[in-house]
């Protein structure tokens, strides 16, 4: 229904509706938040000049159709944005940073807004007034920000996203639509420029997939609301088939290496919340079951192979779930040819495949049910991955000691993954982590010598107040080792990032025996 003025006509204000949108883009760059960073704020004013001059623009060519414009409320845009806006809430409260998005978030949904509704008209198209926009703003920023100095590429981003959606399309079962999900175009193909331009740096991408864990049971909070978007989309398909075959690929990976294939988990939980709110968007997927079992199967597979291909390039992994989408959305047509050839052959795979044969040899059969069921099998295979600790458990990647033996062992790639590990935690002020990896550098075994490197890393240490390291610093021909103190413990256990500053130092060493910290376990002894 077209909105209309008192007189019956098409209300002439709504063709000035994304002026009001920049306005309220100007209105956010005065928040504290935005006026922290001069960038930032030039940023919005600049998103907010854009869409005036746009929207004068299509004024004088006569293309501001107010007229064109129509209410419509779709379930899947408002359901998916609530489970969305439930994830900000939850990892937000143990992260704080994701609340200090808040108002940057406002400002992208308004820039959406304005952007989506000229595009529309200026191509002679209605616009559909809803929450379209909340999805695609929530998805983008659940798995990549950039930094404030660079925010202005994040209107860009979303500027992608859109135009994707609007501009390439194909027929689908009679209807004319989108190729790709919006959110997923923009990040991966953002993704593949910052790999190639080496500017990760730019974004806060690392962090995004590092610190959902720091709230705790994230595994069984995304499983719940996942629930959510699968009963309502029947997409649990999609999500199993996903989950499935990353945890069989890594548990085989695991029985042939000896070691993790993901650092500390099975499935990380960045590569958890892809594929439950960002590779099942119902529009740009399979509608068969057994499509969007083929579907998840290979956004698995994607992902697998992604992890390894990035590490090897070294890139940073956490592109593997971002990339994949834009090919799949591609392969969707492929498999719905696919599926229904099989389906003329009469070849029926019972819960997923086959769906029209089963129709007609069982009524039981209706799409709500046969979705129950494959709910039914989803918290099983969830309940079974949680109970051997699998999911929010301790991991054996979790502890360094592991990494140790497993690389003096000479098990596939563990040196590359302490060396890894240690870096990272001698970034996060780690003095015995940054005395470890000078040792590393000095002693040439695991990784080719470098005595500058070295020297620096026992300079950090040293300024850590890391006595061996100082000691190696005097002297680095005969190097010396020692162990982590309490405050390294607390950075060092954190099992994927939890707050361990507050506990005991007594809880701590108990904690540090349970990761096989052998000096720890005798201390504990000792105290107790």
């Amino acid at each position: 229904m077209q909105p209309t003025d008192s007189t019956g006509h098409p209300s002439r204000f709504l063709g000035w509706l994304p002026t009001l949108f920049a306005a309220v883009l100007f209105a956010l760059s005065y928040t504290p938040r935005v006026q922290s960073g001069e960038v930032l704020t030039g940023s919005f004013w600049a998103a907010a000049a854009f869409l005036v001059g746009w929207n004068a623009l299509a004024a004088i060519v006569g293309r501001n159709r107010g007229d064109l414009v129509e209410s419509t409320l779709r379930p899947h845009h408002y359901i998916q944005a609530l489970c969305q806006l439930a994830v900000f809430a939850y990892w937000g409260w143990y992260w704080r940073p994701v609340y200090d998005m808040g108002v940057l978030i406002a400002g992208q949904l308004a820039f959406a807004y304005g952007f989506s509704m000229l595009l529309a008209w200026w191509r002679g198209g209605t616009y559909r007034l809803g929450f379209g926009p909340f999805p695609i703003i929530f998805s983008i920023n659940l798995f990549l920000w950039f930094r404030d100095d660079w925010f202005y590429l994040q209107f860009l981003m979303l500027a992608v996203g859109f135009l994707g959606k609007e501009l390439i399309r194909w027929n689908r079962d009679g209807r004319r639509m989108h190729v790709f999900n919006p959110s997923a175009f923009a990040l991966g193909l953002f993704s593949l420029i910052l790999i190639a331009t080496d500017s990760t740096g730019l974004t806060w991408g690392q962090e995004i997939a590092s610190t959902l864990t720091l709230a705790p049971r994230i595994y069984l909070f995304l499983f719940l609301v996942g629930l959510v978007v699968m009963y309502f989309f029947s997409i649990t398909l999609i999500a199993a088939s996903a989950a499935a075959v990353l945890f069989g690929l890594s548990a085989i990976y695991s029985a042939w290496a000896g070691v993790p294939y993901f650092v500390d988990s099975e499935i990380p939980a960045a590569v958890f919340l892809g594929l439950h709110l960002l590779v099942t968007d119902p529009s740009t997927s399979p509608r068969t079951p057994l499509g969007k079992t083929f579907f998840g199967t290979l956004y698995g597979l994607g992902v697998f192979g992604l992890y390894a291909i990035l590490g090897a390039a070294g890139a940073p992994t956490f592109y593997d779930k971002l990339l994949c989408v834009p090919l799949l959305n591609l392969s969707v047509r492929g498999i719905d040819s696919l599926v229904r050839g099989l389906d003329t052959k009469g070849v029926v795979i019972p819960g997923i495949g086959g769906e029209a044969a089963l129709v007609r040899r069982a009524a039981w059969w209706s799409p709500l049910r046969l979705n129950l069921a494959h709910m039914g099998a989803w918290i099983l295979f969830f309940g079974i991955m949680a109970s051997t600790g699998r999911t929010d458990g301790r991991h054996a990647g979790d502890s360094l000691p592991f990494w140790e033996v497993a690389c003096e062992e000479g098990r596939r790639n563990a040196c590359d993954r302490l060396l890894q590990l240690e870096a990272t935690y001698c970034s996060d002020a780690s003095a015995w982590a940054c005395n470890e990896l000078g040792a590393h550098y000095a002693e040439g075994a695991i990784v080719n010598g470098d005595p500058a490197v070295s020297r620096a890393l026992f300079g950090r240490a040293c300024e850590l107040r890391f006595q061996e390291a100082c000691l190696n610093l005097i002297d680095d021909t005969r190097i010396v080792r020692g162990e982590p103190r309490p405050l390294d413990l607390r950075l060092l256990l954190r099992e994927g990032g939890r707050n361990l500053m507050g506990i005991p130092e007594s809880e701590l060493l108990t904690k540090a025996c349970d990761h096989t910290w052998a000096f720890a376990c005798q201390r504990a002894a000792s105290a107790g």
